[in-house]
């Protein structure tokens, strides 16, 4: 048992209680990312936890101001509906069929409107260069003087005894389809035998192909480039229609197309080229019909339709 002394000495203990402790004013910086900005710690002059205050800097404040402002989007244009829509301006009569696309060399957008495929008749003459050029590239050499007279004499005056002398230089359909898959043509496939106007294509496919012919970007090197671009620019005369029409009278650079097809009396009618507007804006333009009823209403249709192709863009 505790004694009596023990009771007394431990009542006559004075108690011993923990001093509060006081600490000095001071911020502690807390750096962190965090929305508001730099947050400090306040030490208080009491025993209790300590408050968070967030003091943003002017440029953290700027900062919020502007992150509290939505971006301004750019509504996106969808070119092949507003080719669609001014395709419906165009005649096109029963028995033909159509398909046109535009490509605004400036801003590097296209529209298409149609998918299938039509026979090329004389606009192959363009790729047939094109497989030439690639052939003389890989030999490390220039064109022959007879490769040469071949080649102005089939694109300026669309030769066709010319044309079929490179067709067999190239190596008919074999050599142009192996052409076109290094010139990214996907949708082209070669005549049979000798008949290369018989060649069937997509107007998407054209307008690759001249991609190649008109833009930097390209399997052809910048000399074949410009060879095949002065021969389109030199087009005689009276076969200077089809995409030229949607130049505005300022310069132009095609390759036209026209075979009346003997199993039904009807023609095919083709216009391939680069035209500038009257602003100074360049254009590739492809337009393919077939089933016309005569060769000037098959110009009438791919003309129309080369002028709706670039109203897409210049309104």
């Amino acid at each position: 048992m505790e004694s009596s002394r023990a009771r007394r000495s431990r009542r006559s203990r004075p108690s011993r209680r923990r001093p509060l402790m006081y600490t000095a004013l001071a911020f502690v910086a807390i750096v962190g990312a965090t929305a508001g900005g730099t947050v400090y710690v306040k030490a208080q002059a009491h025993s209790g936890a300590p408050s968070v205050s967030s003091a943003p800097s002017p440029a953290t404040a700027a900062t919020s101001e502007e992150a509290s402002v939505e971006p301004v989007t750019q509504p996106t244009v969808d070119h092949d509906k507003l080719l669609a829509t001014a395709m419906e301006s165009v005649t096109v009569p029963d028995d033909a069929d159509v398909s046109v696309a535009v490509l605004d060399l400036g801003s590097g957008e296209s529209a298409t409107y149609g998918d299938a495929a039509f026979d090329t008749a004389s606009i192959v003459k363009v790729d047939i260069l094109a497989a030439l050029l690639l052939r003389a590239q890989d030999e490390d050499r220039h064109l022959t003087t007879a490769e040469k007279s071949y080649a102005t004499a089939m694109i300026e005056n669309s030769d066709n005894a010319s044309a079929s002398a490179l067709w067999r230089i190239i190596g008919q359909a074999e050599g142009l389809d192996a052409a076109n898959e290094r010139l990214g043509l996907t949708g082209t496939e070669g005549g049979d035998g000798m008949l290369w106007g018989l060649t069937r294509t997509t107007a998407a496919d054209q307008l690759t192909l001249l991609r190649q012919v008109f833009g930097d970007d390209s399997e052809l090197s910048s000399v074949s480039r410009e060879y095949v671009r002065g021969l389109m620019g030199r087009i005689a005369v009276g076969q200077d229609w089809g995409v030229s029409a949607a130049a505005d009278g300022s310069a132009w650079a095609l390759k036209n197309g026209w075979l009346p097809r003997s199993t039904t009396g009807l023609w095919d009618i083709n216009s391939i080229g680069r035209v500038t507007a009257s602003d100074g804006s360049e254009y590739l333009v492809v337009a393919l019909s077939n089933g016309n009823a005569t060769k000037e209403k098959g110009i009438s249709l791919v003309e129309s339709a080369a002028r709706a192709a670039v109203s897409v863009f210049t309104g």
